[in-house]
């Protein structure tokens, strides 16, 4: 198959889920008739290298699962996730995350130091100027254009400024989050 009519396939598939989505997303597609007003009106923008994407490594497992093994441990906090609770009351599943949410909390504050990515209360307005960081703000909404970007924050984000876990001992297996326990 030649490049022309592979290109050409890809801009069919890419001309049927726009056309679908302009259908159904009305803010799509107010964007769609806004790039086609400044297309008829402007020339198109010089096609410039697009950035290249961030390297991927592996995640360590070792510190995720020891915390989570530090929740099950004070909160139970994976038999609760485990648990079927639709056979349960509401006032009985209340009183169960009661006691989940002190033990998780206690895990927390004792192992993470946490902190608030922005200062801002929920609710105010701001403005987020070229190279903020995409990794600690996520936009959402209508989003179109480059920064500065003007809105109401949403929620403040979490961020961990220092983790201080226990030391393991040699050959401690952290997939192991709970050992089966047997009464003799």
């Amino acid at each position: 198959m030649s490049d022309s009519t592979s290109g050409l396939f890809s801009r069919l598939a890419l001309a049927l889920r726009a056309g679908w989505r302009i259908l159904v997303d009305h803010h799509f597609a107010s964007s769609v008739q806004r790039l086609e007003r400044s297309e008829l009106t402007a020339p198109a923008p010089a096609v410039t290298e697009l950035p290249k994407p961030a390297a991927l490594r592996d995640a360590l497992p070792d510190s995720a699962l020891q915390l989570l093994a530090l929740l099950q441990h004070e909160g139970r906090f994976v038999d609760f996730l485990e648990e079927n609770v639709t056979a349960y009351s509401d006032a009985d599943i209340g009183g169960a995350a009661r006691v989940v949410h002190e033990g998780c909390r206690k895990v927390i504050r004792e192992y993470l130091d946490i902190e608030p990515v922005r200062e801002e209360a929920e609710g105010v307005r701001l403005t987020l100027p070229a190279g903020f960081d995409a990794t600690a703000v996520r936009l959402t909404g209508h989003v179109v254009g480059q920064p500065p970007f003007t809105g109401t924050l949403m929620h403040r984000g979490w961020r961990v400024r220092q983790m201080t876990l226990p030391k393991l001992a040699e050959g401690h297996d952290v997939r192991v989050l709970a050992p089966a326990e047997v009464e003799l």
